[in-house]
């Protein structure tokens, strides 16, 4: 596509003498702009997947991926039909599960919260909450009369293990003198503490038996948890389900539909970062367009000469197309390695920064990471790449094809 004349031309041109090096300052300034915008880019896509990642990983993991609700407020007969959602192809697991608001009160502070009550047996299954225990032990929680709070509840509460935790539900005992609130203490059988504030702070849990005690939902359940093979099939799951000849009418709900609202803000943030970023990358491809038609202008005697020595204006438009599209191809280049590598050493360049500033730029308490999430995805890293190129290829176009219009006779008569 390019001759050996039209390359030796446009590396000529790409290092420009001293009475010219405001022009290749310029081809600097622009190859280090699309390098800095490409890897900017692909490190602040790979930590924001890493973030949703995780955020979906310890969501999905405290959480099931799909909900079976009766027709009623409860689940009666939930025995059979959780053995025949089970047998459902994509089915991992099911939970038989309550759940409620209740008051929790300890050494005089109280506080909202969710009750869960599950089989404790089957907690196992679970392995996000399973492997959260941080005092205490799942065996632990057996019996009416234990339970399992988060790590920032007990907290707030100042509650240890085998301390006592009050519950009070609003939905009381009806009585001649009127509703009488269901107060029950417990005795902390284990901490968990999953590292979201939302999870450690408002849940507690109970042995199915127990809840079903507290609750008065005798042989009833609020709703079944479900868990599927994979989390984004969920909705080919839902309509196996819904197709199943099922013994009782039921509601189903999913992970989507409980936590879109979440999901769609982290879409959001994570579209409106990429065309922010994009923008470095579009500046970059303007000072391209800058640097070549500053070029063209000084080459003008130049262009002029190549022409009356029977260059066509094809080979003169390939020479500075060539020269432009070579800072672009290089600064893509160059930005696609220093993101990727930083993506890969994204742990170790925030600990060298902590150590050379003296300050905490991650703190686990805040974020609840322990490490900085980095998920690259090859696809990203491609698009980004390709879009670079894009622009790149794009800005040098008006600039070559100004220089293909110079009229030789013109450019020498004002020499």
């Amino acid at each position: 596509m390019f001759n050996a004349f039209e390359r030796m031309m446009a590396l000529r041109y790409l290092r420009a003498r001293r009475k010219e090096g405001f022009v290749s300052v310029i081809a600097g300034f622009s190859l280090a702009g699309i390098a800095l915008g490409v890897a900017t880019l692909i490190i602040v896509m790979a930590v924001m997947n890493g973030f949703r990642q995780d955020l979906m990983g310890r969501i999905l993991g405290f959480n099931g991926h799909l909900y079976v609700y009766g027709a009623e407020e409860t689940l009666a007969d939930y025995r059979d039909l959780a053995g025949q959602v089970r047998a459902v192809d994509g089915v991992v697991s099911v939970l038989p599960t309550i759940e409620g608001q209740v008051m929790v009160t300890a050494g005089g502070e109280s506080r909202g919260a969710m009750v869960r009550g599950v089989p404790a047996d089957r907690l196992a299954e679970r392995p996000m909450l399973a492997g959260s225990i941080v005092q205490g032990s799942l065996p632990d929680l057996t019996g009416r009369d234990r339970a399992m709070i988060g790590a920032r509840l007990a907290e707030r509460l100042g509650l240890r293990l085998g301390d006592d935790l009050t519950l009070i539900s609003p939905k009381g005992k009806v009585t001649a003198f009127g509703s009488v609130p269901r107060i029950k203490t417990y005795e902390i059988a284990a901490i968990y503490e999953v590292g979201m504030f939302e999870f450690d702070s408002a849940f507690v849990f109970l042995p199915l038996e127990a809840a079903q005690v507290y609750f008065q939902m005798p042989e009833q359940v609020s709703h079944l948890d479900v868990t599927v093979q994979n989390p984004d099939a969920v909705r080919a799951v839902t309509g196996n389900i819904a197709a199943a000849p099922l013994n009782q009418g039921v509601r189903l709900r999913d992970w989507r539909h409980t936590n879109a609202t979440f999901f769609n803000a982290l879409q959001v943030e994570r579209n409106v970062m990429f065309l922010i970023l994009t923008l470095i990358i579009l500046v970059a491809a303007f000072n391209i367009i800058s640097g070549l038609i500053m070029l063209v202008k000084d080459k003008g005697r130049d262009i002029a000469i190549l022409r009356t020595m029977g260059a066509t204006r094809g080979a003169v438009m390939r020479v500075f197309f060539l020269a432009g599209a070579s800072v672009g191809v290089v600064g893509t280049t160059v930005g696609v390695v220093l993101g990727v590598v930083f993506c890969w050493n994204i742990e170790s360049i925030r600990q060298a920064l902590q150590t050379l500033t003296g300050t905490e730029l991650f703190s686990p308490e805040i974020y609840f990471l322990s490490q900085m999430p980095a998920e690259m995805d090859p696809a990203e890293v491609v698009s980004v790449a390709l879009m670079a190129l894009g622009l790149s290829l794009a800005a040098t176009l008006y600039p070559s094809w100004r220089a293909a219009r110079t009229d030789p006779v013109e450019a020498l008569r004002y020499e």
